[in-house]
């Protein structure tokens, strides 16, 4: 609604709100977070009123206020919302408002777009926030130098996108991470200063901070206020939560983030546009599973969201590396197809000259040598098996031992004085380049449609160090990621049905800017359960499961050399979007009757995976993890009780199962499809041991406000619980 007396946009959506007043110079934003209801002009005036803050001692002579587009002119001494210089000079926004629209959405929420101008750089900036039904905030800009503008670029350094935060929240959550143990979660207590994570890899990374987060004092899963943001950018990335001592006009701190740009990146001549990427802001009350609740719904609603069921998927990588023989992977496809695949990945190493991982990359054809005939013989033998055919690929990097390499030098990423050292024995394509772009599409889409290719595993596996172009080594990282979109957007254009995996040794490039243009990600290379456990319950703090790609290793991990129970390595992948990443013709009967039993219930079981609500237990330490996923009505449920290593306590004490509802009659089993835990105890608690026979009836009080005694199991070992409504 607008107020048309106090000028008041209260947007509004899933019990969250944003409530901007569209004051002069800059409007100011009175409040986001929790939805304040209607705002009668009573309602709006007296939130106007309260948005007025003490003027302090040596300070500004008027009360300071937190507008849309924060900067000095306003009294603002932290992060600017930009900063740029016209040679030298307009180096001191001072934006004005010229204008506003406000208009509601058809599912709930709305969008608020305010226009300001910049005279003395020559700038008309658009600042955008847009609430969806899902009450998460999506905020961009774009900023155009007018077409009258003094004819000298104007040098844009930064563009933050930046939300008020109350003084209760005083603590902060983001994450790190390394190869193969990505999205490691971090707290700290918020000071004053900014707190600021800034990305230099030409992606988001292996060490991403992925979805910064500031809440209430020891928010947890299932309790506290928490203010989350993410920026939906696939390159150099700027997250920041700030605490001045004047605060931010009556608000506490600020939280944004935004695109990290290089010196001398965006230069705005006359008439020329910057359009910052989105950043999407969450709320909740009801903590981290609240505000993954948010996350979820948005990405379901989108038109372009995965609607079919996630089929099983197989990829060949840790079964036959690089070698590639027909017949072992005929096999290998047979195999699959026995066990219930419905996915089989054909993964490095079919292209030109790659026999190793130091040659090839960019000779996208099919290697004669190794496939005589093409890839036509394993992809039909795999479609009469009934399988989608996927296939590998590593389109923005090339090595220097390959033919695109030396006959195209000029399309490698790197200063004129000579390249830096490789990196996984590769250096970056220019994919801005156009020939470079046309010969990829031209590729791509030869053998989507030659090899009738249903999914590619698109992967990206070095960092992007000194990722300059041309003889004056112009900055090329924003360049090479809208590039990257494009070449996206186009193939899917062409082929509507393909599906794409976002891969980057790992979980190197997850964020909503690719998840725009892609239908999962690969979360990491290690397979092992261990680690997965804690990977995928972080990466599911922003996206749903069926987008995170989990797949079944070998006993032994390809990457740690841990040794786990099979029942154990199913039950870990079975709640994401799961696959097999093992030699399936060197499994013995049994292990193959276990994977059997395990794609069928997953395939029973993924209408409430891939639909429910995520849910995560607080338990004290990380000895073991309580998580599982229930019907959106609280029907149903499926849980996993998971330990990981030792603890000093014999006895769990009574657990609570998160989600249910308290009021219901529900029953419970324990479902032995994948076989049973490995228990360190003589025998399970009561209902355990009853469960194991079949369902067992027990109220909502007891499941989600008592909690169930859980039985002790040895480290790596999980148990699966089924709760039906009674």
């Amino acid at each position: 609604m607008q107020n048309a007396t106090a000028r008041t946009v209260c947007l509004r959506a899933a019990g969250a709100a944003l409530v901007v007043e569209l004051t002069e110079p800059v409007p100011r934003v009175l409040h986001w977070g929790a939805d304040l209801g209607g705002l009668s002009d009573a309602d709006a005036a007296a939130l106007s009123l309260t948005a007025e803050a003490a003027v302090l001692n040596n300070s500004i002579d008027r009360p300071r206020r937190f507008t849309v587009w924060p900067t000095e002119a306003d009294g603002w001494s932290g992060t600017p919302a930009h900063e740029g210089h016209l040679a030298g000079g307009a180096a001191a926004p001072g934006p004005v408002l010229t204008g506003s629209t406000h208009r509601e959405l058809p599912g709930g929420g709305g969008e608020i777009g305010i226009a300001l101008t910049d005279a003395a750089a020559g700038l008309d900036i658009t600042v955008t926030y847009r609430l969806e039904p899902s009450g998460v905030l999506g905020v961009a800009a774009s900023l155009t130098r007018r077409a009258d503008a003094d004819p000298e670029p104007y040098d844009l350094a930064r563009v933050s996108t930046l939300l008020p935060l109350p003084a209760r929240a005083t603590e902060v959550l983001d994450f790190t991470g390394k190869w193969s143990r990505e999205r490691q979660p971090q707290r700290r207590p918020l000071g004053h200063g900014a707190y600021v994570r800034e990305v230099r890899r030409g992606k988001p990374g292996l060490d991403s901070p992925y979805l910064l987060t500031v809440g209430t004092p020891g928010f947890g899963f299932r309790h506290g206020e928490v203010w989350g943001v993410h920026v939906a950018w696939s390159g150099d990335q700027r997250y920041l939560v700030e605490q001045l001592p004047e605060g931010a006009g009556v608000h506490a701190a600020v939280l944004g983030g935004g695109e990290l740009l290089r010196a001398g990146e965006i230069r705005l001549a006359p008439g020329a546009t910057h359009r910052t990427p989105v950043c999407h802001f969450g709320w909740s009350a009801d903590g981290l599973d609240g505000l993954a609740d948010r996350f979820h719904t948005l990405l379901r609603d989108r038109p372009g969201h995965p609607r079919t069921p996630r089929p099983v998927v197989l990829n060949s990588w840790e079964a036959v590396y690089f070698d590639h023989d027909l017949d072992r992977l005929r096999r290998l496809a047979e195999r699959a197809a026995e066990v219930g695949v419905e996915r089989f990945v054909l993964d490095d190493g079919w292209f030109t000259g790659r026999r190793a991982d130091n040659a090839g990359l960019g000779d996208w054809y099919v290697d004669p040598q190794v496939w005589p005939d093409g890839l036509a013989p394993l992809a039909d033998h795999v479609r009469a098996l009934g399988m989608d055919f996927g296939l590998w690929f590593e389109p923005e990097m090339v090595n220097p031992d390959s033919d695109l390499a030396r006959e195209h030098p000029d399309w490698i990423l790197g200063p004129a004085r000579g390249r830096g050292p490789t990196s996984r024995n590769q250096y970056v394509l220019d994919v801005s380049h156009p020939d470079a772009w046309a010969y990829l599409l031209e590729r791509l889409d030869t053998l989507v449609g030659a090899y009738g290719i249903a999914y590619l595993k698109w992967d990206h596996n070095r960092d992007l160090h000194e990722a300059v172009h041309g003889p004056g080594d112009r900055p090329a990282g924003h360049a090479q990621v809208e590039a990257f979109y494009r070449l996206l957007d186009t193939l899917r254009a062409r082929h509507p049905a393909l599906e794409i995996e976002s891969c980057a040794s790992g979980g190197g490039r997850i964020d909503l800017g690719v998840l725009a243009r892609t239908d999962r990600v690969w979360t990491s290379d290690c397979n092992d359960p261990v680690e997965r456990q804690s990977i995928q319950r972080w990466t599911g703090q922003l996206l749903p499961p069926e987008l995170i790609g989990a797949h079944v290793g070998a006993a032994g991990s390809h990457t740690t050399g841990r040794v786990t129970a099979d029942s154990f390595r199913l039950a870990t992948s079975l709640f994401c979007h799961p696959g097999i990443e093992q030699d399936l013709t060197r499994c013995d009967p049994d292990e193959l009757a276990r994977i059997t039993a395990w794609t069928a219930l997953y395939r029973e079981l993924r209408p409430l995976l891939h639909r429910g609500r995520q849910v995560r237990a607080d338990l004290p330490g990380e000895a073991v993890l309580l998580h599982g996923v229930v019907a959106g009505d609280s029907s149903a449920a499926l849980f996993c009780w998971a330990r990981l290593t030792t603890s000093p306590e014999g006895q769990s004490g009574r657990v609570r199962l998160p989600g249910l509802a308290p009021d219901a009659a529900y029953r419970v089993r324990i479902r032995t499809d994948l076989g049973l835990p490995s228990l360190h105890q003589t025998a399970g608690p009561a209902w355990f041991t009853a469960a194991l026979d079949g369902w067992v009836p027990l109220p909502g009080p007891v499941l989600a406000r008592a909690g169930l005694p859980m039985p002790t199991l040895n480290p790596g070992h999980a148990l699966l619980i089924e709760v039906r409504r009674a």
